[in-house]
């Protein structure tokens, strides 16, 4: 429900801008989806992947509650649990990461992540969906993903 506005895509994508440039993470690849997104990246330094997944995905879910609270969006009260530690919960708790272990591994992750929409129905080719990495990987294009890291260190 959340991320089927693209504004709040587009707060993803910023949150991984700011990752990259804080160097925390290197964030090779991406797709966000109407109701979940897939990453690949790899922390940097002595930054632990626990720490940088909660911070990105507590100021990701500020950002969108704001957003949300400023629009007086009819999604705010869907998001409302009244739990001990929050009032509104965006994300899901069963975040899955998965160790990409062997380079066929991290390729075989990306292209599944990349026909994402391609599977879903929202494109033909990977390439023509906005909010993933693929175009980046087919034309080697950076401006528009700035953040981006090739796995191949182009």
């Amino acid at each position: 429900m959340v991320l089927e506005d693209d504004a709040n895509k587009d707060i993803i994508i910023e949150s991984l801008r700011f990752l990259a440039k804080e160097e925390r993470a290197i964030i090779y690849g991406f797709v966000i989806m109407d109701n979940h997104f897939h990453m690949i990246w790899q922390m940097v330094g002595d930054h632990l992947r626990e720490n940088v997944q909660r911070d990105f995905l507590k100021f990701a879910g500020q950002q969108i509650l704001k957003r949300l609270r400023n629009i007086n969006s009819n999604l705010l009260p869907t998001l409302l649990v009244q739990a001990m530690d929050r009032k509104y919960q965006v994300w899901e708790r069963n975040s899955l990461g998965i160790a990409l272990w062997s380079s066929d591994v991290f390729i075989q992750k990306l292209n599944y992540i990349h026909t994402n929409p391609v599977r879903a129905g929202l494109c033909k080719n990977s390439d023509e969906y906005k909010y993933s990495s693929a175009r980046f990987y087919e034309t080697g294009e950076k401006k528009e993903w700035n953040f981006l890291t090739h796995y191949r260190g182009e």
